[in-house]
């Protein structure tokens, strides 16, 4: 399953699934031990100046990790190809219009995206309204 390449399919298609918790980024310094992933740790990033930590807000609560940015994290429920070229920029460039910032994550399956949690049914609307919009 390489997934979709065609833009005008995948926005056809296009739905949103958020995730129930609030999630928090977290930047740990290089000294710091890496946590594995699970028990609310849903995502790390190896970067030069330390891991970043993708975490419920309760597990980063219960590590005392440090964060500012309280997001709903938004799955986009269409398989597109790793080289698909446009749904990125179709549905950030919408909710850049609409004033809603957005951090990507990009998986094998989805595209996955962070957006501040008070403004997440806002962001759906966005996202799906691409469905009646052609390419």
């Amino acid at each position: 399953m390489s997934g979709e390449t065609d833009l005008a399919k995948m926005l056809q298609s296009i739905s949103v699934t958020k995730r129930p918790d609030d999630y928090v980024v977290v930047a740990l310094s290089p000294t710091d031990d890496v946590p594995t992933l699970g028990n609310g740790v849903a995502a790390v990033i190896d970067e030069h100046e330390g891991p970043t930590v993708i975490s419920t807000i309760k597990r980063a609560a219960h590590e005392g990790w440090p964060h500012d940015f309280v997001a709903a994290w938004l799955t986009i429920d269409v398989h597109s190809a790793l080289e698909a070229v446009g749904l990125t920029a179709a549905f950030s460039r919408q909710l850049g219009r609409a004033g809603i910032p957005c951090n990507v994550i990009a998986g094998f399956h989805h595209d996955h995206i962070l957006v501040p949690h008070d403004k997440s049914d806002a962001a759906i609307e966005v996202i799906e309204a691409l469905a009646g919009e052609s390419a």
